[in-house]
């Protein structure tokens, strides 16, 4: 019988052809964290879009109310004040208007910043003699800090 001579294939180690278990556990990890950033990322854009969102809201609030000021009787400026004293960032101290209009937008302010926008942190200053006047409008998202916007104008009405 003729000896058979082996294989020098089968002698010789095979090439590699596929992927290790490693190679697809440091891929998934790669994925993984990439994919967590891209979360990180749209969380972050999403709050400061709601930001914006809320300051132009609040100045857009603002300038409501300057608007109805120049409308309403001049002799009623000082009647627009509320919670005029206190310097404190959204802690307003002083007397609530009772001025129909700013009980109003008040209500309004409320309604578009939110539930906790309430009336007891809104303050409107005026100077009758001058005609100037300062809004500082608060409001909070969820348990974030409390979030403060002052608008001062100068309202003149035409004789």
């Amino acid at each position: 019988m003729p000896h058979k001579t082996r294989n020098r294939m089968t002698s010789q180690r095979r090439p590699q052809c596929g992927f290790t278990l490693m190679e697809v556990l440091i891929s998934l990890l790669v994925f993984s964290i990439g994919v967590l950033g891209l979360l990180g990322l749209q969380g972050g854009a999403v709050r400061f879009s709601t930001d914006a969102q809320q300051r132009a809201d609040a100045t857009f609030l603002a300038d409501q109310l300057f608007a109805r000021m120049l409308i309403s009787d001049p002799t009623t400026i000082a009647t627009f004040a509320h919670r005029a004293t206190g310097t404190a960032k959204c802690a307003p101290t002083g007397a609530s208007s009772a001025n129909a209009v700013v009980t109003e937008w008040l209500g309004e302010v409320t309604a578009t910043l939110g539930a906790k926008a309430t009336a007891s942190l809104q303050q409107i200053v005026v100077d009758p003699a001058t005609g100037q006047v300062t809004v500082r409008l608060c409001w909070q998202n969820g348990n974030d800090p409390l979030h403060q916007l002052v608008v001062s104008n100068q309202v003149q009405w035409q004789p």
